[in-house]
């Protein structure tokens, strides 16, 4: 958070999605610009006037808001000095000059990110396949990156929760918005298992000119754009260009030749981007780069055979057997609140030693927003805690 004030200045005067590459490289820093002043601004010939009127109606005191309400939520704050600023990121020419982190900083800090894009309102096909192509991207060894939108991205992140991995989400609003209820859940699972990021300030709502602006986020932070199921005017083919426009891989998962809402995709193809029929096909791409880091192991499964894989091992966890008897002499948990709702107890009741995610879900015979909205009940009443690998047990 290394002089965070003056680089929340810099985005606060200059605007969200602003090419500010230029005028770090010639003034070394924000604190460094905002010191140089009025008169080195316009001999160094790079601002037009309205930036200039704009640089000079703010100061980095009016950052204090801001800054106490990342405190307050305990959101990290992230600038273009700090270590934890994604390094891909860092070389495209509109790199935003603050992020907002909600989770574990540290995951945003490496290279080895793929992103995964596709429709919001994705068919059953492309589901599976932004799913298991995710979980053996995760288990390979990347991070994945989309957007917390609903179909595609949705599945992108829970195939890497599911494969135990975290995942990071790009939000096209602050932190802290009532935005998209239905992925609240979601969002609440990537928070503790990943991070959710964004360059707006807390609580800026979401607009239409939001998203794409976070579009150049999700590419610009990772080594490939993967497209799932795109129609010709989707969103996610903004992200697409943008990661041709940064230098970055495009990929694509062909789809069915006579549905619309494949032809974005299939024609991303078409204009040369590598077609993805196992995990392999992006994986080889940068493993003689990161060889330490990247496992190509069961990576060259045809994603056929790899959704039954998937499949079964969810099933698996699911049907698994109790746990053998326990010891007779335990201490016990503590007590369910009497203001617990009904579902917290459903959840509670479930909850037996380390209980895995899917297990809760399928004995409660709640919903999964349901179930992770009872677990948040439950862990504000401090009677469960969460485990690695989407487990919960009782305090």
């Amino acid at each position: 958070m290394k002089n965070c004030e003056y680089w929340i200045w810099l985005q606060r005067t200059l605007g969200y999605g602003a090419k500010i590459d230029d005028f770090i490289n010639c003034f070394g820093s924000a604190k460094q610009l905002y010191e140089a002043g009025r008169s080195e601004w316009l001999l160094s010939g790079l601002f037009t006037a309205k930036q200039i009127e704009k640089l000079t109606r703010y100061s980095p005191s009016e950052s204090a808001d801001i800054i106490k309400d990342c405190q307050q939520n305990h959101w990290d704050i992230v600038t273009p000095e700090d270590p934890e600023y994604p390094p891909l990121l860092r070389e495209i020419c509109d790199y935003p000059a603050v992020l907002y982190v909600d989770g574990n900083v540290e995951c945003i800090s490496g290279e080895l990110f793929i992103a995964l894009v596709g429709k919001r309102n994705a068919s059953v096909y492309g589901t599976r396949a932004a799913t298991v192509i995710s979980s053996m991207l995760s288990d390979a060894g990347f991070t994945v990156v989309s957007g917390g939108a609903l179909g595609v991205d949705s599945a992108a992140h829970n195939g890497a929760l599911n494969a135990g991995k975290p995942t990071v989400c790009v939000l096209g609003c602050g932190l802290g918005t009532d935005y998209l209820r239905e992925n609240e859940a979601l969002r609440f699972e990537i928070s503790h298992n990943g991070a959710l990021v964004t360059e707006f300030a807390p609580f800026t709502a979401a607009s239409r000119t939001t998203f794409p602006m976070r579009n150049r986020i999700i590419s610009g932070m990772s080594l490939g754009t993967v497209v799932i199921e795109a129609g010709e005017r989707s969103g996610s083919l903004i992200t697409a260009r943008c990661a041709a426009e940064q230098g970055r891989d495009v990929f694509a998962v062909p789809g069915d030749v006579f549905a619309s809402s494949f032809n974005g995709a299939n024609r991303l193809i078409h204009d040369g981007a590598k077609p993805v029929f196992t995990a392999l096909d992006i994986v080889e791409e940068y493993y003689y780069r990161y060889p330490d880091r990247l496992s190509i192991e069961n990576a060259d499964v045809p994603l056929s055979s790899a959704l039954q894989e998937y499949t079964a091992a969810k099933e698996n966890i699911i049907t698994k057997p109790k746990k053998a008897e326990k010891p007779t002499v335990k201490a016990e948990p503590k007590p369910l609140p009497a203001g617990a709702g009904e579902n917290a107890k459903s959840v509670y009741n479930v909850i037996d030693g380390e209980t895995d995610l899917d297990e809760i879900v399928t004995e409660s015979g709640l919903s999964i927003q349901k179930a992770l909205s009872a677990i948040t009940e439950l862990e504000m009443y401090g009677v469960i805690e969460m485990l690695p690998g989407r487990k919960y047990k009782k305090i």
